[in-house]
């Protein structure tokens, strides 16, 4: 296909979605559910050929290569699915985020202005190997009234169309038109979609950090998501040592390919030569690689030695760095030069400490004893999430239903006209918050 008949037909395809989003913006939120509930069902009867599908993509993709972290990420076992499809019906059971009335103000006697909210329009979403990510993420574009064009990482291409298929099937009978749902599946379409600024709202880009850039600077659509997820955690010389060890094999191992997975671990000095020993033993039992500074070496000497370029890598694997800090501001100095803004944890009994921790850093999340693994849309009660955003501006952390609406003004008067209000006998605003 040349250059010109994508182009032509991925506007085609926008098109579409947009009219398609105009009308779900509108639908009331009973018919919405139903839509979910109709995605939920397709997703289960169609169980058998997505993970057929899966194995295919596995299978291409173990014959390419592909790197451990990322094959973590493309696999999709039943047990995956059934909890992709429970966020569906979490998502359905969320309170609709379109229509709510922010503010309700009488600007004169007549005059009324409300704030309400409504959806974005079209999501342009480009995502890593991760097949559920696109049920999570077209579950939350229904529910907040917004069409999707959805990219999925080459790996994962039978798998999202598998799933894809399904979800349009679903839709099929219900109020929403299955063109609020596309799939794009070739790479050249990537650069195109970045055009669409005349169809498309917003681009969330979820990938390496080379690939967020390469996103924010093709593209005049804005842009929203995080590259890098480099998560530390802090053990304080006032830290609980059974907690410290429970917590961070939990932040390393319970899934190492996630964005939110701990890769470097500051340890204070006073606590290093009993807790290190502890903590290594629970880690290389669960066959994590360490690799330590110089003075974590001298406790730990079979370790290997951890160089400048350890602390700024995501490893999204079992590998983990360990550097021993004088103080606890050195460990937040550390993570101000290495964080990657996502999720920073400090494990202490001191709640001071804690507290000023929590204030100082600057991520999305900010964790006290607990692990960095709950930096997830799902765990925080938003039923799924589109992605991780690790800006400054709001929506930031994990973005949900209501990351995805923006709001507008509406004002009612009967004849008014600001003539009145400007001048020698202007009118005075009575500026009444209403019920």
């Amino acid at each position: 296909m040349t250059t010109i008949q994508v182009v032509s037909a991925l506007t085609e395809i926008a098109q579409k979605t947009r009219l398609a989003a105009s009308k779900l913006g509108v639908l009331a939120s009973e018919e919405k559910n139903q839509a979910i509930d109709a995605i939920a069902l397709a997703l289960e009867s169609a169980q058998d050929e997505i993970l057929q599908a899966n194995i295919a993509d596995c299978e291409a993709a173990v014959a390419d290569g592909i790197a451990k972290p990322l094959y973590k990420r493309l696999q999709l076992d039943e047990h995956k699915l059934r909890d992709a499809i429970a966020g569906v019906r979490d998502v359905g059971k969320l309170d609709d985020p379109v229509g709510k009335v922010q503010i309700h103000r009488e600007i004169d006697t007549g005059l009324v202005l409300k704030r309400i909210t409504c959806p974005l329009g079209v999501l342009g979403i480009i995502f890593e190997a991760r097949p559920e990510a696109a049920i999570q993420i077209v579950s939350l574009a229904i529910k907040s009234g917004n069409g999707v064009i959805l990219k999925g990482g080459k790996e994962a291409l039978l798998s999202c169309t598998a799933i894809v298929k399904a979800i349009k099937k679903g839709l099929s009978n219900t109020a929403v038109n299955p063109d609020a749902v596309q799939l794009l599946t070739t790479r050249s379409e990537i650069s195109e979609l970045l055009k669409l600024d005349k169809y498309v709202d917003l681009i969330i880009p979820r990938g390496s950090n080379s690939f967020v850039q390469f996103v924010q600077a093709n593209t005049r659509i804005p842009v929203l998501g995080h590259a890098d997820g480099i998560c530390h955690l802090y053990l304080d010389q006032a830290a609980d040592l059974e907690k410290a060890i429970n917590i961070t094999v939990d932040s390393k191992i319970q899934y190492p390919a996630a964005c939110n997975a701990i890769e470097t671990l500051l340890v204070h000095h006073s606590i290093a030569s009993e807790f290190l020993p502890k903590v290594a033993e629970a880690l290389q039992a669960k066959d994590v690689e360490l690799r330590g500074d110089k003075r974590t070496l001298e406790i730990l000497p079979k370790i290997e030695l951890a160089t400048a370029e350890d602390w700024e890598t995501e490893y999204s694997d079992l590998i983990l760095a360990i550097k021993i800090v004088d103080s606890f501001e050195e460990a937040i100095n550390h993570i101000s030069e290495y964080g990657s803004r996502h999720t920073e944890g400090i494990i202490t009994e001191d709640i001071t400490t804690a507290k000023t921790f929590q204030a100082l850093v600057n991520a999305a999340g900010v964790y006290h004893n607990c692990s960095t693994r709950f930096a997830d849309g799902f765990r925080y009660g938003f039923g799924a999430e589109v992605g991780i955003s690790t800006q400054q501006m709001p929506p930031r952390g994990p973005v949900g239903l209501e990351g995805l609406v923006t709001y507008k003004y509406q004002m009612c008067g009967d004849g008014h006209i600001v003539s009145n209000y400007t001048g020698a006998n202007a009118k005075s605003f009575t500026h009444r918050d209403l019920e």
